[in-house]
């Protein structure tokens, strides 16, 4: 009671007297307060219920509902004929109606009779409600499950990828133009990264048609329990990816170790990997296990420049052989290959271009002598739109006798005196990690590679050695690094080529241009020359890594053909192998090549800009002096 007095005593007070202000009369400058409407008010009256707990907030909903359906049920009675006369009978009536209404049984007669029947009402409410939250709390979990991309996978055959990175995309496009070819399958991802993410990132590589599922599931590679959710022991084959970043590769060597806890020692799954620096190639090879594919993506980037480098124009035939649309390199291992010669195999297949051999230990021979002969357990490596397609004659076929020599028909090349080549020297503008392999590559090839200031180019021209690029015999540019310090490693390649773009214009002499670029959305806005190459390493190696997961024998394989020595892949003039102006099949030129010791593969028209790999034999062109033949030989 004291505290009650100590409140009510202040309000016995006398008011005190205002204060004067700069007011008229004395009286204060203060504006007074407005008093809350009823619309404030009745907000407040709500919040002050909703605070109290669901007790309340039921008790409420109970009152709402009977203001609204008593009136309105005592109304519908009393409109019905048919209703009792008496007062007695239609307030049972009413009590009817609201009971069914509200689900609270409805019964009359005693007052215990009303309340059991209004409890078992209760009851069943209360158990209805409660199955109801059960079932819809169940179906939201498991959707929220599906969203996370939490769920088990259970697939066999599919082509499981691990991990994230801006390769990630390509890779998953061209493992699903490969199944698209079998007509079925399954590409999974498993990736610490939101799986709608990845679907919206990935959703433009679906086919339009076919049954060929892409499911996203976000996990740690790393972790063994995700991992199983992915099943990777009934996987055809497991791509591991070298994430954006720091770490990569101890991130890539985890995930090999994981996948090995999962699956087990001896698991028949095909394991490609890659990591980007040469020195953790030996611990990733020894975490992946024996039959396992691990690729230096780095040293494999250094090395396409080096060929673009030494073929102009060959960026696009790369990635042509490389992507899955269209032709690419099958192996072959059909009953009857061992004891024919390879020459003949090459000449006898129709609808295909025979590139080497895959001998029984995985050895790659790329455009063998044609007396090379197949052993038990050989393959044939062809360039062939689907291996299952490709037909070879059963019995080795009879060698026809030599027709006469036309003069317009395709026939031997002059014989010309041997000459020493030329030195040559590449000037390199930017720098990067890959940057001393390309350096390196390049003077394997005989080229001499001299790092020009590419500031003082893109600023400054006419100061130090980068000011004269027509003193060269190319010009290579290295993308950014990247990461922190620079976070788009596209942007000093972009402004470089507009730089030379500009001094060709203005001096009338074009240099052989090589520009490294990493993302490929940046390909359209290159201000790039006739005679430039953009290469975007990051989709190349994506290619590569796709194209192994289906075929383990390829790895050698594409090793030799990306070599800047040896037998690989090379751009010769038509000219060398038929006359100008002279109508002939791709059959025809492909024997010019086999008796000039090289590999047919496709060639370039004179007005085109991208290649024909494996055209119809049969057919029959005019070959001009600007036609370009691709083949397989030498250096």
């Amino acid at each position: 009671m004291r505290k009650e007095r100590e409140f009510t005593v202040p309000s016995q007070r006398a008011p005190r007297r205002a204060r004067p202000g700069p007011g008229p009369a004395g009286r204060s400058a203060k504006p007074s307060r407005a008093r809350p409407g009823v619309r404030d008010r009745a907000r407040y009256w709500v919040d002050r219920t909703v605070v109290r707990g669901v007790p309340a907030l039921v008790a409420w909903l109970a009152l709402a509902c009977l203001s609204l359906v008593a009136p309105a049920s005592a109304l519908l009675v009393w409109t019905d004929d048919a209703s009792p006369d008496t007062l007695r009978g239609k307030a049972a009536t009413v009590w009817r109606t609201v009971g069914q209404t509200l689900r609270l049984g409805g019964e009359v007669g005693p007052p215990l009779r009303i309340a059991l029947s209004v409890f078992l009402a209760l009851v069943s409410l209360l158990y209805v409600s409660t199955l109801v939250g059960l079932v819809t709390t169940a179906i939201t979990d498991r959707l929220a499950e599906l969203e996370r991309g939490q769920t088990t996978v259970v697939e066999r055959g599919h082509t499981l990828v691990l991990g994230w990175s801006e390769q990630t995309p390509t890779l998953v496009a061209e493992l699903l133009a490969a199944h698209a070819q079998r007509r079925a399958g399954a590409v999974v991802v498993l990736a610490d990264r939101d799986k709608a993410e990845m679907e919206r990132e990935a959703r433009d590589a679906l086919p339009s048609r076919g049954r060929i599922r892409l499911l996203c599931r976000r996990g740690r590679p790393t972790d063994p329990a995700a991992l199983a959710r992915v099943t990777p022991a009934a996987a055809e084959a497991v791509v591991v990816l070298p994430p954006d970043g720091p770490g990569a590769d101890a991130q890539v060597i985890r995930t090999l170790l994981a996948l090995r806890a999962a699956v087990g020692e001896g698991c028949p799954v095909r394991i490609v990997a890659g990591v980007r620096d040469g020195a953790h190639l030996p611990t990733a090879r020894l975490a992946a296990g024996p039959g396992a594919v691990v690729l230096d993506v780095d040293d494999l980037a250094a090395r396409l420049l080096v060929q673009c480098v030494l073929e102009p124009g060959i960026a696009l035939v790369l990635e042509d052989l490389l992507d899955f649309a269209g032709a690419e390199l099958h192996t072959l291992h059909r009953p009857g290959l061992a004891g024919r010669r390879y020459g003949e195999l090459a000449a006898a297949c129709p609808d295909s271009c025979a590139v080497g051999i895959v001998r029984a230990d995985g050895t790659p021979h790329l455009n063998p002598p044609p007396d090379t002969e197949l052993t038990p357990g050989d393959g044939l490596v062809v360039l062939a739109e689907d291996h299952r397609a490709t037909v070879l004659p059963a019995t080795p076929a009879t060698p026809a006798a030599p027709a006469a020599p036309v003069a317009t028909a395709v026939g031997p090349a002059p014989v010309r005196p041997a000459t020493v080549p030329a030195l040559r020297r590449a000037l390199l503008l930017g720098w990067n990690g890959r940057g001393e392999r390309v350096v390196a590559g390049l003077a394997r090839g005989g080229v001499v590679a001299v790092r020009g200031d590419e500031g003082a180019f893109m600023v400054r021209e006419g100061v130090g050695v980068a000011a004269e690029p027509e003193a060269y015999d190319h010009v290579v540019v290295l993308a950014g690094q990247g990461g922190d310090g620079q976070p788009d490693p596209d942007g000093r390649t972009l402004v470089a080529l507009l730089h030379l773009r500009a001094r060709e214009r203005r001096t009338g002499r074009a240099v052989p241009v090589v520009a490294e670029l990493t993302d490929a959305r940046n390909r359209l806005l290159a201000p790039a020359a006739r005679r430039t190459d953009l290469l975007v390493t990051g989709r190349l190696t994506a290619l590569l890594l796709a194209q192994v997961s289906q075929n383990g024998h390829l790895a050698a394989a594409f090793d030799e053909l990306f070599a800047p020595t040896g037998h690989g892949v090379r751009l010769r003039p038509a000219r060398d192998f038929v006359p100008p102006g002279t109508e002939a099949p791709f059959a025809d030129l492909a024997a010019a090549a086999a008796r000039r010791g090289v590999a047919a593969l496709g060639y370039r028209p004179r007005d085109a800009a991208l290649p024909r790999l494996n055209p119809p034999k049969a057919v029959s062109r005019t070959w001009s002096a600007g036609d370009v033949l691709i083949v397989v030989g030498p250096a």
